[in-house]
């Protein structure tokens, strides 16, 4: 039928914006005069310089029209915005689909940005939490790899317990802050390079189990070398091949143990196959966790 419907506000967006604000459910009617019906095209309405106002008419439920005054921003600084919102999404979705018993954390890059990001959020998001959902879908690569398993592969030797506390170990005393609990790790075709070399590594030490979908594949060392006043070419100078059969990493992506495929619109519709697989899979592997023998701490005075 005519208009369109507001399904989400972005967050910090100028839909947003007390002076300007949309919510979510409400029709949009008319841009800048123009009525909206299927018929329309709606890049002659909304393609144009971003230093424009531009007129939205909207109407709720109840048949209550109003008028809102935007000013447009670029595509690029609407995805900036989208990010941190798909990331409380799915935060939300994992706190619904695991009673709050799991966490959930996203790495854009391989890069130490993203890493000193990871691990103040395994205080704030891993905080009281039984187990971690780790993403690197959608992550172009980098180099911490080796960081990252370094927080999660951390071996462990001893149990300590300080005077009136509980049972741990002290996080002064190791090299990073450090997960023991479960994981699993979400990838898929979008995972490139060193995103891969973690996937890989993820599977090859049993860390935890992988759902998604085959990563790219494009797993290789490079470096640049200037071509005269040319410019610069990208040069290999590293393969990496996996530790137990000495396959090439170069186009032969990590495979998941658990394959979900993307059916096309349910992302756009809000529904996410491989974060509920992941889910579904974690709960399981946090039970085996729970169940697994534990020594009886005596003291030397019970000796």
């Amino acid at each position: 039928g005519p208009g369109l419907s507001v399904r989400d506000v972005i967050p910090e967006s100028p839909a947003e914006q007390k002076r300007s604000r949309g919510l979510a459910g409400e029709i949009v009617v008319s841009i800048d005069g123009t009525t909206v019906d299927p018929s329309l095209d709606l890049t002659t309405v909304l393609n144009g310089p971003s230093d424009r106002d531009i007129l939205l008419v909207v109407r709720d439920e109840k048949n209550v029209e109003r008028k809102i005054t935007l000013r447009p921003i670029s595509f690029s600084a609407a995805r900036a915005l989208l990010y941190p919102k798909w990331i409380k999404d799915n935060q939300r979705r994992v706190q619904e689909l695991s009673n709050d018993s799991l966490g959930y954390l996203h790495i854009s890059g391989m890069n130490m940005p993203s890493f000193y990001k990871f691990e103040e959020a395994l205080y704030d998001i891993g905080a009281g939490k039984d187990g971690l959902v780790i993403d690197v879908r959608d992550n172009p690569g980098g180099s911490t790899a080796d960081h990252l398993l370094t927080i999660l592969s951390q071996p462990t030797h001893s149990i300590t317990v300080p005077r009136g506390g509980g049972a741990g170990y002290p996080q002064d005393r190791i090299v990073y802050a450090t997960w023991n609990k479960p994981i699993i790790v979400l990838c898929n075709q979008n995972s490139f390079s060193n995103a891969e070399i973690f996937s890989h590594a993820i599977k090859t030490l049993k860390r935890g189990q992988l759902v998604g979908v085959p990563t790219a594949g494009g797993v290789i060392s490079t470096g640049a070398a200037q071509i005269m006043d040319m410019g610069m070419l990208r040069l290999p100078f590293r393969g990496w091949f996996l530790r137990d059969s000495g396959e090439d990493m170069e186009l032969n992506g990590a495979v998941p143990e658990h394959i979900v495929w993307a059916l096309p619109g349910e992302l756009a519709a809000g529904k996410d196959a491989q974060l509920a697989k992941g889910v579904e899979e974690l709960l399981k592997d946090v039970q085996a966790w729970k169940q697994r023998p534990q020594p009886k701490l005596r003291k030397a005075t019970e000796r």
